[in-house]
């Protein structure tokens, strides 16, 4: 009763003692026990609720104590919400609230507030209320989830940037945001996780989220927009009407989408959604940001033509001419990004739909092959991105034939030019040879104005559509999924030893002709990094295999900038285009040899000196290939997981041998230079590096962090065991629930099957591929990675290392593995995680070797400030393995005081100057006052703990 009345007279003084309360609460509601937190429904009391519900309601400008104490009640009101959420449906006795309408209506009230800051801070909240199994069935809930979707019509729109003043919100946000592209960012999170609330809403009230997204679909088709447009007259991106659409479309997304996973075939309005469809359809504009979102509502919209076929002609003509979108006065110059997303959008709706309703699109397969060819005999209509993305819309249908030698048919006419072009002698002596290559693409040409006519542009652009035609068609082309049609289309060549069929698909002939011109382009392009063949490169391209801005970014974690650029011209100067080229080239070839196993699967893997090819292309010059190239290897999983077990030995044994070596070496290197820079750097030298060096080391160490986790990833996939669905969740989860307890055993690792795979078994049949994958997990534990050293610790250490538990390893070996773990200790002891799972690996590598090994007892005596009595005690126990089941959580503690000394310290206080004074005269203490602040009932002990003048100490 005290805790409320302090709330209630907080509530009424609006600021005075909020912080304060609000961190009371923070430390007693999400603390404890569960049932320590039930005396906080006591907020939910009739008077409590009366003062914050008034609080939240009541409007006032934008004063900075005010604002404050909205922003403390906000929070309140979200971890009272989660306290509700947590105790319904638990062990404890709690009833749903009887004022839960009005605590609902104080959190809309924040909902619905101009703040940003306010609306995000209520969206988690709202996604646990609709999501939580008793509260969204409540009439309550269910009335609100209605007014919450509505309000998303509001809060979707993106308005309310500080440098403007077009809305309420504009003022707020110049409080909370730095910029444009910070509220632009906050903003992005908050459409994410309002839109999985919108969803959850859906599933609470299906119907009336249908109306509503309706209704508000129509109203914009109806509204005459006289918004203020570019000199062009069309919109741009903060344009009110492509703001409306903008949001329109991704609420429409929300609901529709959800509404077809959870409405049954017989409930979904048809009538009125071909109603709707149809109106979209017939909706005519040249703007090309509302064409966008017209061609995202369509697709969204498309479910409902599978019940009335006869409306899909009508559906397809209006998609169709929006893959060659043009803007009259953009024909002789180049155009814009609203322009080329409208195509691409119109050319990915295509494919979406021949994807998801490939055999609902069968019938109008001629009529779209027509169409197609048609496009493709003009070379100035299409891009050749476009051209791909009909190729494989046209694949995925002609999957449906479901007839082998009609499907090889079609597939061999729809390559054939690229397969003329990629197999001519000029073509094959261009990809066989780097200097013939750089020339070919003008990568050794000056160019003095880098705004002139790309000349060899003409020469990339065939060579990229070559590559991305074999991989659209490896990506896409497929048997039937149903073995009975397979077998009936002579899918079915034969079947193994266990009785699972073999299949062949239609594309596997026509693309084993362009397997060698494929290797050698690939064994090219590493190539290029070569020091001779990088000379080759002009003054005017030496840099072009650099990193692109756009993976510099994403590396270091910036967001892109996507504010108002979709009116400016989507042009690149020659060396952008160039550095593109390389990028997508490379990236694109690794692509068509990862996807080659799973698609042409026996075709592929029978291939005569397959591994040979595969290391003399993929794995050659890997030493000078750079680390954001690196990235493209985890492809090999694919075509290790597809890989038949007949081509183990011969395939993937020699495959992943030099792999796992270079990676080892590679990883080894790159992490010996960062951890020299690290310790080598002076205030002296900080200080004389240039910016841009600065931001060139540290672009170079994430992006070797990334690398890394890349490998690590590769390797925690590889099917060297039984990775069930649980251990998928372990290695995610870090160390929680990792250890076992047996008294005959001691501690063991929990998992799932101690059983190899056959890949397993064959992999360790290979005494230097197990010891190189040992090598690179133990390795990876010093790292300056705490993700990655946490990862390796749980999971993949001890999972290799078990298998040969019981072998006669050297001694050597053993000392190696366990300092490898304690210098992990010394690297990231000091973070919780990676600690506990170090410290669990190394107490199972002591426990397991220890009596075998006195090796380890020796390095144990060497870690700084270790108790020796200790150490004794707890050997001579390891040894004996007398330890009872209930006594091995006292083992570990024992274990983690004696290895304390490895543990380094952090970063920030790894230089720290230690100042020591001694014989300081001791300070006079003032005596604690005698009042007893409790003794006094008939005032509220809380509210004088949180008074100003508490405040103020």
């Amino acid at each position: 009763n005290n805790g409320l009345l302090s709330c209630n007279n907080l509530v009424e003084k609006k600021n005075r003692g909020m912080g304060s309360f609000w961190k009371f609460l923070k430390i007693r509601m999400f603390l404890g026990k569960l049932e320590e937190r039930k005396p906080f429904t006591v907020l939910f009391d009739e008077v409590a609720m009366n003062y914050i519900l008034s609080a939240a309601q009541s409007s006032g400008g934008i004063v900075e104590r005010r604002y404050t104490f909205l922003k403390r009640l906000c929070q309140v009101l979200c971890a009272l919400g989660f306290q509700i959420c947590s105790l319904l449906g638990s062990d404890i006795e709690v009833q749903v609230p009887v004022n839960l309408d009005k605590y609902m209506e104080a959190l809309f009230a924040f909902t619905s507030h101009p703040s940003q800051f306010l609306k995000s801070s209520t969206q988690i909240t709202w996604g646990n209320l609709f999501r939580h199994e008793i509260l969204s069935k409540n009439p309550v809930v269910g009335q609100m989830a209605i007014k919450y979707l509505r309000a998303a019509r509001i809060n979707l729109l993106k308005t309310g940037f500080p440098s403007k003043n077009d809305c309420p919100g504009c003022e707020f946000s110049r409080v909370d945001f730095d910029s444009d592209e910070d509220f632009n960012c906050s903003f992005n999170s908050f459409r994410a996780q309002q839109g999985e609330a919108v969803r959850l809403a859906c599933k609470i009230v299906p119907f009336e989220a249908f109306q509503i997204a309706r209704e508000w679909v129509q109203y914009q088709i109806l509204l005459l927009s006289v918004e203020t447009k570019t000199e062009k007259g069309l919109c741009s991106a903060l344009s009110l009407s492509a703001v409306q659409w903008d949001a329109m479309t991704f609420f429409t997304e929300s609901v529709f989408g959800q509404l077809f996973k959870i409405l049954e075939k017989e409930k979904i309005p048809i009538d009125e959604g071909i109603e709707l469809l149809q109106m979209v359809v017939n909706y005519e504009t040249r703007d090309p940001l509302i064409l966008s979102c017209v061609l995202t509502i369509i697709s969204t919209l498309f479910p409902f033509v599978t019940h009335q076929p006869h409306f899909l002609p009508q559906v397809l003509f209006k998609i169709f001419p929006s893959i060659t979108f043009e803007l009259v006065e953009e024909c002789k110059g180049p155009r814009t990004r609203a322009v080329k997303n409208v195509r691409r959008h119109a050319c990915s709706s295509i494919l979406r739909i021949c994807r998801d309703y490939s055999d609902f699109m069968l019938p109008c397969f001629d009529m779209m092959y027509e169409h197609a060819k048609g496009l493709f005999s003009n070379e100035l209509l299409l891009t050749q991105m476009e051209k791909c993305a009909l190729m494989e819309a046209l694949i995925l249908v002609s999957n449906q034939f479901k007839d082998y030698n009609k499907q090889k048919a079609f597939l061999k006419e729809l390559i054939a030019p690229v397969t003329a072009q990629w197999l001519s002698e000029e073509m094959r002596s261009v990809l066989w040879d780097p200097a013939t290559f750089l020339a070919y693409v003008g990568a050794d040409q000056v160019i003095s104005d880098l705004d002139t006519e790309d000349q060899m542009g003409i020469n990339r652009s065939q060579i990229s559509f070559c590559v991305n035609t074999i991989l659209g068609v490896v990506k896409r082309a497929r048997w039937p999924a149903n073995p009975e049609e397979a077998k009936a289309g002579s899918f079915v060549v034969s079947t193994t030893s266990d009785g699972a069929p073999i299949y062949r698909n239609p594309c596997a002939e026509p693309l084993q002709a362009l397997l060698p011109n494929l290797f050698a382009l690939i064994r090219t392009q590493n190539s290029l990094f070569l020091p001779e063949n990088i000379n080759r490169l002009s003054k005017t391209f030496s840099r072009v295999y650099d990193i692109m801005d756009v993976e510099k970014n994403f590396a270091l974690g910036i967001p892109q900038p996507v504010l108002d650029a979709y009116d400016s011209s989507a042009y690149r100067n020659i060396v952008e285009r160039m550095q593109g080229f390389f990028s997508s080239l490379y990236d694109n070839c690794y692509q068509v040899l990862g996807n080659a196993g799973p698609c042409m699967q026996q075709d592929f893997y029978a291939t005569e000196d397959l591994a040979e090819q595969i290391v003399g292309s993929a794995f050659i010059h890997l030493d000078s290939v750079p680390d954001h190239r690196l990235p493209c290897l985890r492809i090999f999983l694919q075509l290790v997981m597809s890989c038949p077990y007949d081509y183990h030995d011969s395939l993937l044994c020699p495959l992943l041998g030099p792999l796992f070596a270079h990676l080892l070496q590679r990883l080894n290197f790159r992490w010996q230079i960062i951890n020299q820079r690290t310790s080598l750097c002076t205030q002296e030298e900080d200080e004389a590096y240039e910016e841009n060096h600065v931001t060139q080391e540290v672009v170079e160490e994430q992006l070797l962090r990334l690398v890394t986790r890349e490998v690590m990833d590769l390797l925690s996939k590889f099917p060297l065991f039984f990775f069930s669905f649980f251990f998928l969740i372990i290695f995610f989860l870090g160390d929680q629930e990792m250890v076992s307890v047996d008294s005959s055993q001691g501690i063991q690792m929990n998992t799932p099957s101690d059983e190899l795979s056959e890949l397993g078994k064959c992999l360790l049949q290979s005494e230097d591929i197990y010891m190189t994958l040992l090598a690179i997990c133990f390795n990876s534990l010093s790292w300056e990675d705490t993700i990655n050293c946490q990862r390796s610790a749980s999971v993949l250490c001890w999972t290799l290392l078990k298998q040969v538990l019981g072998c006669n390893l050297l001694p050597e070996a053993v000392t190696w593995l366990y300092t490898s773990v304690l210098k992990g200790l010394q690297m990231h002891g000091q973070h919780e995680g990676c600690n506990a799972a170090l410290t669990q690996l190394a107490l199972l590598i002591y426990e397991s070797l220890r009596p075998r090994y006195a090796e380890l007892r020796f390095i144990m005596n060497q870690i700084p400030d270790i108790h020796v009595e200790a150490l004794e005690q707890f050997d001579q126990k390891t040894i004996q393995s007398t330890v009872s089941k209930a006594g091995e959580k006292k083992k570990k503690e024992q274990f983690k005081r004696l290895i304390a000394g490895t543990v380094g310290k952090p970063l920030g206080q790894q230089f720290k100057k230690e100042v020591h004074i001694r014989n300081l005269p001791s300070l006079f203490k003032k005596p604690k006052p005698t009042k007893d602040m409790l003794e006094n009932t008939d005032t509220a002990c809380l509210i004088t703990l949180f008074s100003s003048d508490c405040d103020s100490c």
